[in-house]
């Protein structure tokens, strides 16, 4: 297995990495600024510079790369076209290219609500709808995916144990980024978590649960 991260600078996707690293799989990390990225991630990660809005680039990018792991997202912002270029446009550059790439597995860190129009998130010029879009087309694809919508983030970790439900389930709960990246890259070796879309967040009084049972009871 050779993974690339999409969004490997941001908070989620450079825990992403470390979870890859930390298990040593090989990491091609996507960046539009090197300098950077050489202080925020791991030195094992091989930089790549390029951008998810120039498909060229992500084809040079991914290379050998088995894997894809997709942790962007668009930033606050007054330009509201962010969340349509970033979270639409770019996932699916991302995944036009990972099927002429042959990649074997997509994983997506998308969000709840997604399918909440009313949501109040999407006054931020409709983020939720446009990553619900993103996901449609990664369903469409063909390729083999799995879309991880986690609650709240939070960049303090946490004991306490993920709850794992189907989509449209969850509508509330917090869950830090480093358990997000776990399931992220558990995904990839979990025969369950093939073309699922999976909503998670921890709660205390839940109980402790394998990956594989967690996988295995979405339906």
């Amino acid at each position: 297995m050779k993974a690339f991260v999409a969004g490997a600078t941001g908070e989620t996707g450079r825990r992403i990495v470390l979870e890859l690293v930390g298990r040593s799989i090989p990491v091609r990390a996507l960046v539009r600024n090197r300098e950077t990225a050489s202080r925020i991630l791991p030195a094992q990660a091989e930089l790549i510079t390029g951008d998810v809005l120039n498909p060229d680039s992500i084809a040079r990018a991914i290379g050998d790369s088995t894997v894809l792991l997709c942790a962007t997202g668009a930033k606050p912002s007054l330009d509201p076209s962010g969340p349509y270029r970033v979270d639409y446009e770019g996932t699916k550059n991302l995944v036009d290219v990972a099927k002429v790439k042959g990649i074997e597995h997509f994983a997506i860190v998308s969000s709840l609500c997604v399918s909440q129009l009313f949501h109040p998130l999407n006054l931020f010029w409709l983020i939720l709808w446009w990553k619900k879009q993103a996901e449609q087309y990664i369903c469409k694809s063909g390729l083999t995916y799995t879309i991880v919508r986690p609650g709240g983030l939070t960049n303090a970790d946490n004991n306490e144990p993920i709850v794992m439900s189907g989509a449209d389930t969850l509508f509330d709960g917090r869950i830090p980024r480093r358990k997000v990246a776990q399931v992220c890259v558990e995904a990839l070796y979990q025969p369950a978590a093939r073309n699922k879309i999976v909503e998670i967040v921890t709660k205390a009084q839940a109980p402790s649960q394998t990956f594989e049972q967690l996988f295995a009871s979405v339906v």
